[in-house]
This record gives structure tokens, C-alpha cells and sequence, in this order.
């Protein structure tokens, strides 16, 4: 093909005229399916001849070929692959345009060439890394940056870990030198160096486990002389490098530096900590001398940072944020607590005091868009920025020296005072911004706060910090000062935060303040987002006896703001209703405001019923809603709600089926609400045809799931209601119930496992003799399914229902299975194997205390037909596997294998495991001690120092202590652990029984009866369970 065809066609696509550009754009296509078209690209993009919008267009134009011509490997591809002589060619010319004269032109060499990598490297294209490498170590300045540009996106997406090792012992010390050159090579090249020197470290830390010795070696090499040339760059003076507003490339190795000191501490924190003293001391200084610049180009913005050499933007943020992720992390390790002394963390909490405060750019934005103001104070929404990574670094010192901080916030907070009230008197306009910075940065560790000022005053000690004081004399006039919006509302969120301090009447005075807030006309957006903000702070910590006055007036100025809010504001808005109406469980709700509510809520639920947020903060205004106790409050949700909501169910077309689901979990809201055995006159009769209506037709997983659990509560909050209800054929509501249970069991989907599980426990439990008639045909459905489940949740909703049944109605429920055929196999048979193989993966606490004690029912029970059946036992030890890691196609090739043993043996080996795990393995040991098992992994070599207690102090061991519970008794806690477990599994006799005087008892009785042959059956234990029978059968606890 001619270049000069292809030219012309390119410079065509570049033309004013439209009908000009689309037919050329439409002959490149068609010139792409021939083979030597990458060529004649390629001669363009190297052609000094011609202009440099032709070569830069020929450069996009080679690249595009490549995605969409080159190899099946890429997802564009659309066949016309040239050949592998054309592809050489193609190669070693984009690896020329490398070395070209013009930066362009190497930059966007080294993206095709990164793209061609991607598919060729190695195979294809072996040579490549000494390629690179050789550039490197060229010398010449358009070469490296051409060069460094290709690894910086090839050390991380396709070195493997047997590469990785051999590569760094060639690159790095080429990298390291070019970084070492600032009189040869660019800033932006120079950072580049360790951007590609911090990629390898992550590499090195993947394969740390594969390659344990080898990556020492490495580390222990390479390490030291790149944190040496770190400490050397980071100890020049930062201001060098903005001293020239028109360049601030000098910043760009800084950014990486901070950013792979990071890495280095998340891979490799050992290898730091004799550079710490440095490196941290170098921190403190850029912050203290960068911030004059920081005020010029960030907080007042009266001047605008320059780009790179290279075009690229480049912002003080990136620097600043790098540097207090650095910070943070090192303090948060624990690693070098030696050197935080007051002078530094005096230091620290007044550069992030000075650091988090609102840049120009921030009050324009913020001022105008509620849902960007919103979401900075939200944890999990916010964007990154300086004032995040400022209130994460005092976060992590509050954690780590809680009364030595809070000691520095309050010396701060007294400077920032009267530094704010000078300017102030002297005309500063921007005065309030230091003050709103550092009451933004008190109030954002106010948990801590309070917590350390709770433990000093109960040992006796002074407080050491008076927030009493600011909320005495600091806040209450900024409450009015409506001319600095931003300081106004931070000031109402400060006390809501602090409202723990407060008086209930100083409580009630601000709550007063925040509502009237709410009801000006004339504050602006920040100040009515805060003052919802406090609102929801005051509410949700505050007594309700000092918020029942101004519940009513709060939920009723919410009203409007449902209808005018949207997104990250309308969430915040509804959290805020919904923590409202808790506030004495809403008694003080009338029918007239329920109903203005519910209209207001339904009409927010209309417009985002596709947003899964919304809607779990919708299900709470509805539940909260319902289970008001003031007379007529249900009955005038229900009445007002329920109609709308069950002819959605029908009406939603299928392809908007979140409209169905959302609907019928907000019909599921009001359900648990609902005061019990009384959903009220009509409710299922309302609902009912719709509900299995849809359910019967119904495509949606989740839509399926949602039905499933407004079922369950249903049948657990008023079964009655589905037993009386019959629909217009005659047909029962337990028919249907059951219809939809055999619906799931044949679908192939077991995403809605423990739903349905819990559907027919709540069935069995609530309504047992109403299933009586169709018991066989739904145990058996159950059995059917058993044989072909695959997730462990899917198959304990298949076995839990059994174990329930056995526990009340053993002997029934065994001669049914007994005489039970599927598919030539026993259905007892098939129960037993899949209990025993996946029992001891069940979740929730009654499912596996019930599961449990069926167990010991079906030991005790010695029927003939239990003793015969064979299940797998413990997994045979193969010592050619002992000490090798067991990859994907090791394990095919060499699967596990187990023993097979009696039922008996495994149910008490399950019975005993759940009696070790269930809080007592510490003491039932088969020595009566804990067991110290040294890791085979190879990680001791990668052990932190610090001995035992990594950082941390007695107290801090204390509080894990407590929340995992005495010898871990939290495992077995229904109040730490099972969230899972509604109400009603809560108060079964079940999860009230002393589980462990009920194994124990049921051991010794067994020893002492020898039931089921005990002695026989304990002898094949194994000789850790045996020890730990003898020790519970003599009575040691």
C-alpha cells in the first residue's frame, strides 16, 4: 500500500467538513483489512517529512489497527490478523518512535507498543525487555523517557512470578540510575523511575509466598539503596521545586516517592524503620514549607498551578495527600512509637488543622450543589482530597496517643481561636476557614474524643480538652452568623456531634436552633444540609424525653425536603426521618402526619425504586411507620400504603421487575411492624392474589427472594391470616405457599438458599399441622434436591427443616425417610451423608444449635438403620502432598481423598467439634491447653517486630478480649454473632438452652448407658477427641 493513500486518508479525517470526515473515516476502516497496513502507518508516524498532526493521527489511527486488527487477544477484534513478518516489522518500527525526537510522538509510541506487548510479550515478542532495558541504559534523555513510559503500564500487567525476579535484577539498577541523573533526564521521567520501582514492589510482595528466599535476598539488596536516594531527594528543600510558578515538575518525583514509601510500608514495613527518623522528619518539613504555597494556589486560588513539561496537570494536593497517607500509615503501624513526642504530634494535628480547610474551589462547589456538600462529610461517599487524608492522619493519632493528641487539639484550637478572631477584627474576609477546618477536624474524631475524656475523668484526672467550653462560648454565636454559611453549619453539626455534653436543655436549645434552620426560607443549601445533618446527630444519640417535644416539628419540615432532594441529599434526608421517627418509637405520631408521611415517602419510593439504598432506607421509614403503638397509626399506613404497593406487584412489566421486588419489601416492612398476630382485617386478602400472582410468574431472582421473605414474615407475625385466606378458585394459601417452595426447589438458581430455609421452618414452627397433609410429598422434594445442591447455604435450607422435625418428631420423621425411595437410593441415606458432610459449615446460631442436637437425637435413637450407613470421615494425610501448595491443577490431578466411618462416629465427631468451636477450645483441648501450631506458610520470615503485642497496648488487647468474648464464648453468642437470626429463632427454647451442660450431659449419659455401643464408637476417634470425651465424661470443665 502507499503511504501517501493512507496520508491522504488520514488528513481527511482531520478535515472541517463532516461529510468530508465520515467518508474518510469510513475508507480507514476499509483500508484496515488490508495486511500491510501497519506499515505504511508505521513509515507515517517515523516520516520527519511530513507534519506532526499527520504522524500524530497516524500514531491513534496505528493504534486503534492494533486493538481492532492485530489478534484475537483483544476484545475489539475484528478478524483481517496480518502477518507475522508484517507484525516484526510493525514491532520494530513503533519500538524506533520510541527514540523519537518529539515527545508526542514517544508517547504515544510507547501506548501501542504497550498495547502490542500486552498480546506478543513473550511469545510472540521475546526480546523486548533487553530492548527496553538497552534504551535505558542508552543515555540518551528521548530514549529513557520513551522507554520508562512502556514499563511504567508493562511491570504491572504483564510480568508473571516466575518473571518478575529475573527482570528486576537487570532493570532496577538501570531505573535507579536514571533517577540519580536530574542533570540528564526529566522530572517527569525521573518519577517515572520510581512509579516502575514501586510497581515491581508490589510484584515482589505478590510473590513473596511462591519465592519466600528469593524475595529476601531482593529486598535486602535493593532496598537499602533506593531508600538512601529517597532520603537524599526528600531532604532538598521542596520549595526548589515551586519556586517557579511556570514549572512544578520537580514535584512529580516527590508525588512518587511519597506514594512507594506507602507501598513499601503496606509490603515491607521492616525494611523501613531504620529510615524512619528521616523520612518522617522530611514529611513534617514539606508540609511546614509547602503551605504558604498551598494558601496561594489552593485556598485562596490566586494563582493557578502550572502543568508539567509534559502537559499533564499537577496539583499540591497530590503531593500533600501522598505525604499524610505516609504519615498515617507509619502511626498506625505502630511500628516507631519512640518518635511520636509532643513536639511532633503538636506538629501534626496543626498541619492537618491547617491543611483541611475549605479551599476556594470547594465553597463554589459546595455552595451550589448539595449532593457534593453531602457527600465530603460522608466517610463512605466522599472524594479523595487533603481534608480526607487530613481527619484519616488524626484519626490514626487519636488511636495510637488518644490523650497526648486530644492534649494538642486543644492547644490548636485555642490558636486557630485567636488567630480567626485577629483576622477577623482586621477585615480578613477568609477568617472563619481556619476555624471551620478545625472544628470540622474535632468533630470528625469526636467518638474518640469522648471517649478519652470519659476514661481521664473516671481515673481521676483533669479533661483534656474543653468541648464544654466551645459549646458554652464558641458556638452559640456562630449559630447566627448567617453571613458565612459554611462556619454556620459546621457549628450546628459540631454540637450535634458533642450533643453527649450537653444539657437537655443547652440539648434542646440547639435542636430548637437547627429546626428553625430548616424552616427560613432565606438559608442558603450548606446551612440546611448541616442543620439536617445535626438533626439526624441529635436524634440519634440524644434522650428521647428531651426530642419528643420537637419530634412532630422535625418530621413534619422534613416533608418537603422528600420531594426536593435528591440523590446523596435525599439519603441523607431519609436516614434522618427514619432516625426521627424512633424517637419513642413514634407514639407521638398522629394519623394526619402518618399520612402525609407515607404519601410523601411512596412518592420518593415512585421515582428511585431501581436504588437498593433507597430502598433499605425506605423499608426503615415503613417499619418504624408501622410499629408506632398510637392508636390508628398502622391501620393508617397500611390503609394509605398497601393498595399502592400490591397493585405495583402486578403491574411492573418484566423487564422493571426492581419495581415488583422493592414493592413487595416495603409491603415486608410493614409487615414487621405490624403489632403481633394482627396484620389487621383484609390484609393478606388484599395482597395475596397479587403477591403469588407475580410470584408464580416471576423470572427475577430477586424478585422470588423478596416474595420469599414477605412470606416468611408473614407466617411468622400472623400465620392466620395465610391459613384462613383461600383465593377465588378455592385455592389455599398454604397450597400456594407450598407451590412456590416446590417452584424453588426445581429451579437451578440456589442464590435464594437460607430464604427459603427459613420459609419452611417458620411454616413447620407456626403452622405444622396445617403441612401435615402434604409433609411427605414436601420432605421428599427436599430429599430430591439434596442429591444435585452445590452451595453450602442452599443445602443447610435443605437439611435445617429436617433437624428441626427431628428434634420434635424423631421417630415419625425417620420411619417416613426409611420407607422413602429416590431414584433406587434411601432417602435417610441421603439426608445423613449430606448432613454429616456439611454440618459443620453451617451458618446462624439456632440452625446450628438445632442441627446439633438433632445429632444427639439421631445417636440416642441406636435404629439399626442409622448404624449401617457409611459417610466420609476425616481426610486421608498423602504424604507426597504434605508441604506442597496445592494449585488448581494440582488438586485435579491429585484429589483429596477420606476415610469413610460409621454414621455414629461422625455425628459425635460433629457433636464434639461443635462443643471445641462453640467457645470452650481453649480449655478442651486434649492437654487442657491451648495449641501453639507453628505455620508451615513461610511467613514467620515476613513476621513484623515489635514482639507479641504488634503495636499495641494491654487495653487495646482488653477491648478485643471483650468484643470476641471469654475464651471465645462470642461464637457462640447469638448477641454478638447472629444478626441473622430474627426474633423468633431468638426466643426458641433452642437458643436459650446452656448448649455446653447439654452436650455434656448427653456424653456422660451415653457413657454411662453405653448407648449406641459409646465405648466402641469413641475408640475410633481420634486420639485428640478421645482425650477430650474422657475429660468431659470425668466431670474436668
Amino acid at each position: 500500500m502507499a503511504t501517501s493513500e493512507i496520508a491522504q486518508c488520514l488528513t481527511a479525517t482531520l478535515s472541517p467538513d463532516t461529510n468530508t470526515r465520515i467518508a474518510a473515516e469510513l475508507s480507514l476502516a476499509e483500508l484496515f483489512t488490508r495486511p500491510d497496513v501497519g506499515i505504511s502507518l508505521s513509515h507515517l508516524i517515523l516520516s520527519q517529512e511530513v507534519g506532526m498532526s499527520l504522524r500524530q493521527s497516524a500514531s491513534i489511527a496505528l493504534r486503534k489497527y492494533v486493538r481492532e486488527r492485530w489478534s484475537p487477544y483483544f476484545s475489539n477484534f475484528k478478524g483481517s490478523a496480518p502477518p507475522v513478518e508484517i507484525k516484526s516489522q510493525v514491532r520494530e518500527a513503533v519500538f524506533r518512535g520510541l527514540s523519537d525526537e518529539n515527545r508526542k510522538i514517544r508517547s504515544l509510541s510507547a501506548h501501542t507498543l504497550s498495547s502490542i506487548a500486552n498480546c506478543d510479550w513473550p511469545d510472540e515478542y521475546p526480546d523486548l525487555l533487553t530492548s527496553l532495558i538497552g534504551l535505558l541504559s542508552s543515555g540518551s534523555p528521548a530514549s529513557v523517557h520513551g522507554a520508562m513510559q512502556v514499563f511504567t503500564e508493562f511491570i504491572k500487567s504483564d510480568l508473571t512470578e516466575d518473571q518478575i525476579l529475573p527482570v528486576l535484577r537487570e532493570l532496577l539498577p538501570v531505573l535507579l540510575q536514571i533517577l540519580g541523573s536530574p542533570q540528564a533526564h526529566s522530572a517527569p521521567t525521573r518519577a517515572r523511575t520510581v512509579s516502575v520501582f514501586r510497581q515491581c514492589i508490589t510484584a515482589l510482595f505478590m510473590v513473596k509466598d511462591q519465592h519466600p528466599q528469593a524475595v529476601k535476598e531482593a529486598i535486602a539488596s535493593v532496598l537499602p539503596v533506593w531508600l538512601e536516594a529517597f532520603k537524599v531527594l526528600l531532604n532538598i528543600d521542596p520549595l526548589q521545586d515551586v519556586a517557579d510558578s511556570s514549572n512544578w515538575d520537580g514535584l512529580t518525583v516527590r508525588i512518587q516517592v511519597f506514594k512507594t514509601l506507602d507501598t513499601l510500608h503496606t509490603s515491607f514495613p521492616r525494611a523501613l524503620v531504620q529510615y524512619f527518623p528521616d523520612l518522617l522528619a522530611a514529611s513534617l518539613n514539606h508540609l511546614r514549607v509547602l503551605y504558604p504555597t498551598f494558601c496561594t494556589y489552593c485556598l485562596a486560588a490566586t494563582e493557578s498551578a502550572p502543568n508539567t513539561s509534559e502537559d499533564e496537570s499537577i496539583e499540591l494536593p497530590q503531593l500533600l495527600c501522598p505525604i499524610l497517607d505516609f504519615l498515617a500509615a507509619v502511626i498506625r503501624g505502630g511500628k516507631f512509637r519512640e518518635w511520636l513526642v509532643d513536639e511532633n504530634i503538636m506538629a501534626i494535628v496543626s498541619s492537618v488543622f491547617a491543611f483541611v480547610q475549605m479551599t476556594d474551589e470547594d465553597v463554589e462547589t459546595w455552595a451550589n450543589n448539595a449532593n457534593i456538600f453531602v457527600a465530603q462529610e460522608e466517610d463512605e461517599t466522599q472524594p479523595y482530597s487533603v481534608r480526607v487524608a487530613g481527619f484519616d492522619l488524626l484519626s490514626a493519632l487519636i488511636e495510637r496517643v488518644p490523650i497526648q493528641t486530644t492534649k494538642s487539639i486543644q492547644t490548636s484550637i485555642e490558636q486557630v481561636i485567636s488567630a480567626s478572631e485577629g483576622a477577623r477584627n482586621a477585615g480578613n474576609q477568609d477568617w472563619w476557614k481556619p476555624l471551620e477546618a478545625a472544628l470540622a477536624a474535632i468533630g470528625s474524631q469526636s467518638e474518640s474524643i469522648l471517649d478519652c475524656i470519659e476514661d481521664e475523668q473516671e481515673s481521676g484526672r483533669s479533661k483534656p480538652i474543653d468541648i464544654d467550653y466551645l459549646l458554652a462560648n464558641i458556638i452559640p454565636p456562630i449559630l447566627s452568623a448567617s453571613e458565612y454559611p459554611f462556619l454556620q453549619g459546621r457549628a450546628f453539626v459540631f454540637a450535634s456531634q458533642y450533643a453527649k455534653l450537653l444539657h437537655l436543655q443547652s440539648a434542646g436549645h440547639y435542636l430548637d436552633a437547627a429546626i428553625q434552620v430548616l424552616e427560613s426560607i432565606e438559608a442558603g443549601v450548606p446551612v440546611k444540609v448541616s442543620a439536617v445533618k445535626a438533626v439526624h446527630n441529635f436524634c440519634q444519640g440524644g434522650e428521647d424525653s428531651a426530642l419528643i417535644p420537637f419530634a412532630p416539628r422535625i418530621a413534619q419540615d422534613l416533608g418537603p425536603f422528600l420531594l426536593m432532594a435528591s440523590d446523596d441529599t435525599l439519603s441523607l434526608v431519609l436516614e434522618t426521618l427514619s432516625v426521627v421517627l424512633e424517637v419513642e418509637r413514634g407514639k407521638w405520631l398522629t394519623p394526619e402526619l402518618a399520612g402525609s408521611l407515607v404519601a410523601a415517602v411512596l412518592e420518593v419510593w415512585s421515582k428511585n425504586n431501581k436504588d437498593p439504598i433507597f430502598i433499605s432506607i425506605l423499608t426503615d421509614i415503613f417499619e418504624n411507620l408501622a410499629s408506632s403503638p398510637t392508636e390508628g397509626i398502622y391501620e393508617t399506613v397500611v390503609k394509605q400504603a398497601l393498595p399502592i404497593l400490591s397493585v405495583a406487584i402486578t403491574s411492573a412489566k418484566k423487564e422493571e421487575s426492581w419495581i415488583a421486588s422493592s414493592a413487595i419489601d416495603l409491603i415486608g416492612s410493614l409487615v414487621k411492624g405490624a403489632p403481633e398476630n394482627r396484620l389487621g382485617e383484609g390484609f393478606f386478602q388484599l395482597l395475596g392474589p397479587n403477591l403469588f400472582s407475580c410470584l408464580a410468574e416471576a423470572e427475577d431472582r430477586d424478585v422470588l427472594q423478596s416474595g420469599i421473605t414477605c412470606l416468611t414474615l408473614i407466617i411468622r407475625k400472623d400465620c392466620k391470616q395465610l391459613l384462613a385466606w383461600n383465593d377465588s378458585n378455592g385455592r389455599s394459601g398454604i397450597e400456594w405457599v407450598l407451590t412456590l417452595v416446590a417452584q424453588i426447589l426445581q429451579s437451578q438458581d440456589e442464590s435464594g438458599g437460607l430464604q427459603i430455609g427459613d420459609l419452611i421452618i417458620h411454616l413447620l414452627r407456626r403452622a405444622g399441622e396445617s403441612v401435615l397433609p402434604v409433609l411427605p410429598q414436601l420432605l421428599q422434594a427436599m430429599i430430591s434436591r439434596m442429591i444435585n445442591a452445590k452451595t453450602a447455604t442452599f443445602l443447610q435450607s435443605l437439611v435445617v427443616p429436617f433437624a428441626f422435625l427431628i428434634n420434635n418428631q424423631r421417630d415419625t420423621v425417620l420411619s417416613l425417610l426409611e420407607s422413602m425411595d429416590i431414584n433406587g437410593r434411601n432417602a435417610l441415606d441421603i439426608l445423613v451423608q449430606t448432613w454429616c458432610e456439611n454440618a459443620e459449615t453451617f451458618q446462624g446460631f439456632w440452625p446450628s444449635r438445632v442441627s446439633t442436637l438433632a445429632l444427639t437425637q439421631l445417636f440416642v435413637s441406636e435404629r439399626p438403620s442409622l448404624q449401617n450407613i457409611a459417610v466420609k470421615g476425616d481426610i486421608i494425610i498423602n504424604p507426597a502432598t504434605k508441604n506442597v501448595i496445592m494449585t488448581r491443577s494440582r488438586t485435579k490431578t491429585t484429589p483429596d481423598e477420606f476415610m469413610t466411618i460409621p454414621f455414629p462416629v461422625k455425628a459425635l465427631k460433629i457433636i464434639l467439634h461443635d462443643i471445641q468451636s462453640g467457645g470452650e477450645s481453649a480449655t478442651m483441648s486434649a492437654q487442657g491447653e491451648v495449641f501453639d501450631v507453628d505455620s508451615d506458610d513461610g511467613d514467620e520470615d515476613w513476621a513484623e517486630e515489635g514482639g507479641a503485642d504488634q503495636g499495641f497496648k494491654n487495653d487495646e488487647f482488653a477491648f478485643l478480649s471483650d468484643l470476641i468474648g471469654p475464651k471465645g464464648m462470642a461464637f457462640d453468642n447469638d448477641e454478638v454473632l447472629d444478626d441473622n437470626d430474627d426474633e423468633d429463632l431468638q426466643n426458641d427454647p433452642v437458643s436459650q438452652m446452656d448448649m455446653q451442660a447439654n452436650l455434656f450431659a448427653f456424653l456422660r449419659e451415653c457413657a454411662a448407658r453405653n448407648t449406641n455401643n459409646f465405648t466402641a464408637v469413641v475408640e475410633q476417634l481420634s486420639p485428640e477427641e478421645m482425650l477430650v470425651v474422657r475429660r468431659i465424661v470425668a466431670g474436668e470443665n
